[in-house]
């Protein structure tokens, strides 16, 4: 399954990339879709096929999973 995770802060977005990574999983850290929001513009991409809870963290703002080409919000922070 495809992801895309927002954040709050750039800096959030950078540390959940070197997270994934050292964990050997590909991802992408591109700018925000259009059609999404964020308050710092710097998003997540990646794939993975079981429970994304354990990623969650208090940097992440919202989750996405991409089916179909259309975004599914399946987390939000609360506030």
């Amino acid at each position: 399954m495809d992801y895309i995770v927002l954040f709050f802060t750039q800096s959030g977005a950078m540390k959940f990339e070197k997270i994934l990574t050292k964990k050997e999983m590909p991802c992408t850290l591109l700018p925000v879709p259009r059609k999404l929001s964020s308050s710092c513009g710097l998003s997540v991409k990646f794939r993975y096929e079981g429970d994304i809870t354990g990623f969650i963290n208090d940097d992440i703002d919202k989750i996405y999973e991409i089916a179909d080409g259309k975004y599914h919000l399946i987390y939000e922070e609360e506030e």
